[in-house]
């Protein structure tokens, strides 16, 4: 019997992100999954679609949240699947066929993550993730939640997402369960959804928001963590601009010194 996946979609007054959502889940060719769409009382007529689309949809609500992370606790807390995706409005599936041909990949991990299509204004490219997991990366990046199937059981060992934040829960919650509970993760070399880059956390607006908040997750939780990482910042600064020194790329062409 296969892994069983929910995947939640959280919504508000996107509605033509939402209707992009739900057509690329209810069009998988592979639909052994739980489906979950929470909805913050939108008044653009999501509410009404939902409706229209609720024969194929587990479960769905319509009321006002504190949050994106408060909507997605509610859905944490709907979900019976081993594994969560939140697959958020206006986010979609790379394809049709996307889970028929990776839901077997679904399994033995805590985090499981692919590849994630990116579109911006003005460009598109393909975002891929480190096999290896370290606290230096986590001080740079996330990992995506559009891409990044979760074991629903990290929920009730890390803790839900936390709601006195506004932007970057996701970022905490894998920062901690990588670097503090030791979860087990793999990658995926495989393109599972598309993300568009006009959500809170792509806003450059949020930017100052996004430092403050995850300077404060920093400082209390890996305070001694920080400080290794500076050192170790400065240290590969030095290395950086050796290798880019002209006199020592005349040292290494000489034999004088190895190239490092």
């Amino acid at each position: 019997m296969s892994t069983k996946i929910s995947i939640i979609t959280i919504n508000r007054n996107n509605l033509e992100g939402l209707k992009t959502t739900i057509e690329s889940v209810v069009k998988q060719t592979w639909s052994a999954f739980e489906y979950i769409v929470i909805d913050g009382g939108s008044t653009d007529g999501s509410k009404a679609y939902i409706e229209a689309q609720s024969e194929n949809i587990d479960y769905w609500i319509s009321e006002p949240d504190k949050g994106i992370y408060n909507a997605m606790n509610k859905g944490i807390l709907k979900a019976s699947g081993d594994y969560l995706l939140f697959l958020n409005s206006g986010d979609h599936f790379d394809s049709y066929t996307v889970l028929q041909e990776n839901h077997n990949q679904v399994t033995n991990y805590d985090l499981i993550y692919f590849n994630l299509k990116v579109i911006g204004d003005n460009n598109v490219f393909l975002k891929k993730y480190p096999d290896q997991l370290s606290f230096s990366y986590f001080t740079n990046d996330t990992l995506p939640h559009p891409a990044t199937f979760i074991k629903a059981s990290l929920f009730t060992k890390i803790g839900m997402y936390d709601e006195s934040f506004k932007i970057v829960s996701d970022w905490k919650f894998f920062m901690e369960g990588v670097c503090k509970f030791n979860c087990s993760y793999v990658r995926v070399d495989e393109t599972l959804t598309t993300f568009y880059m006009d959500g809170i956390s792509s806003d450059p607006h949020n930017k100052v928001l996004i430092f403050e908040e995850s300077q404060k997750i920093l400082k209390s939780n890996f305070p001694a963590f920080i400080c290794d990482n500076e050192k170790l910042f400065e240290l590969k600064t030095i290395v950086d601009n050796l290798r880019k020194s002209r006199k020592v790329k005349v040292l290494v062409k000489l034999g004088i010194l190895n190239k490092f």
